[in-house]
């Protein structure tokens, strides 16, 4: 008898227990883009240093409002104005610009009119007392927590350890991904032989890989010859091993057998999932791997699900799954099986709309949606306007 179907978070979750997390390094900060923080950064500094004007103007004291001001000196960015405003006293001042002593309050400059060394106010002026003024410490402390130990390390949060006072971060180093391919009709894109399959899933997953810091191995084409496959699993020295095609139980599918053959083994097989059923899991030495299925979509659909989220785990991330957005469907759906369904779907106007044909061969589906709609197992039979949830796709 076949395995029961496991579902699909207890595959996850055995997914991720299969994973260990690869070492940490400390890099420069235009390194860390994209990686996982593997420890807490906090603020070295704090931001602003001082309190700085928000706006072009006059750096004022609001107890002399409504003026005339003297003029006695300029405050710009980097060059500031030592000596104290004191009463009736006024100094010109730019966006950026520290507040020099004593003054408390910034007059816009499309609010005062010059004349000489006079200013005079000519509209309503600063409401309150601190107006226009960015106060010392406003975005952060320091010693306050900027990025979280498995947080993603966004371009906005690289910025944000910048003016935190780093000039590296502690991360976690880049996994290594080998993929490859396996059949005998397979032939690289572009073949003339009209009996060849052109390959596309080694393609695909790279591409899908290229936004995540990873170090991606090609082992191409591999043939249906299980001493051929088996040399080339051993030979593997990866994180994770991802192999597509070959993970069911036909005579030529010698994924199982040939990781075995290498010295691998087999964690779990079969999920109840469309597309997507036959993957496998396992190891092989130090290396997780996972044997997606041939189909083309199937095999997208089970990256997304799996295979990122394996990768995220193994770098340190704190919520490596994806997270489902709530929608409203566009069509009706029948009920649903045992199986968890991710279709392939369009979102327009706030509302889902499935694509008609979810053949797993089928790639211009695949391409032209911008989603995947998810349907929990047994799902009951759903109408137009009913709530949803979609993993959006790039």
């Amino acid at each position: 008898m076949p395995p029961a179907l496991l579902s699909v978070p207890d595959a996850q979750a055995r997914m991720f227990a299969l994973a260990v997390p690869v070492a940490s390094e400390t890099v420069p900060l235009a390194q860390a883009v994209g990686r996982w923080a593997t420890e807490d950064v906090s603020a070295l500094r704090t931001q602003p240093h001082a309190d700085l004007s928000a706006m072009d103007g006059y750096a004022i004291r609001h107890a002399d409002l409504p003026g005339p001001f003297a003029l006695i000196g300029e405050s710009a960015a980097g060059h500031g104005f030592a000596a104290s405003v004191n009463a009736g006293d006024t100094v010109r001042i730019f966006t950026g610009a520290a507040l020099p002593p004593g003054a408390d309050t910034v007059l816009v400059q499309e609010e005062a009119r010059r004349e000489g060394d006079t200013i005079h106010l000519i509209g309503e002026g600063p409401t309150r007392h601190g107006g226009n003024v960015r106060r010392r410490g406003l975005d952060f402390t320091a010693g306050n927590l900027l990025i979280a130990r498995g947080q993603r390390i966004t371009p906005a949060a690289l910025a944000l350890a910048a003016i935190g006072g780093h000039a590296t971060l502690r991360v976690a180093r880049r996994p290594t991904v080998a993929i490859a391919a396996t059949g005998d009709e397979l032939a690289p894109p572009g073949t003339d032989d009209p009996t060849k399959l052109p390959e596309t899933n080694g393609l695909m997953l790279a591409a899908m890989l290229r936004d995540l810091p990873v170090d991606i191995i090609d082992l191409g084409i591999l043939p249906d010859d299980l001493s051929v496959m088996t040399a080339a699993f051993a030979a593997v020295r990866a994180d994770i091993l991802v192999t597509t095609g070959g993970a069911s139980v036909g005579d030529h599918d010698l994924v199982r057998p040939a990781l075995e053959a290498a010295g691998g083994s087999i964690d779990f097989w079969r999920i109840a999932l469309r597309p997507g059923k036959p993957m496998m899991a396992g190891r092989l030495g130090e290396t997780v791997v996972l044997g997606l299925p041939g189909n083309p979509v199937s095999a997208f659909v089970t990256a997304t699900i799996f295979l990122l989220p394996l990768i995220a785990a193994m770098s340190g991330a704190e919520n490596p799954l994806p997270v489902p957005l709530p929608v409203r469907l566009g069509d009706a759906l029948p009920a649903n099986d045992h199986r968890q369904d991710f279709l392939r779907a369009t979102l327009r106007d706030g509302h889902v709309f499935t694509s008609s044909m979810q053949d797993s061969s089928m790639l211009r589906t695949l391409a032209r949606a911008n989603c995947l709609l998810i349907r929990s197992p047994y799902a009951p039979a759903a109408e137009i306007g009913d709530t949803a949830e979609i993993l959006p796709l790039a």
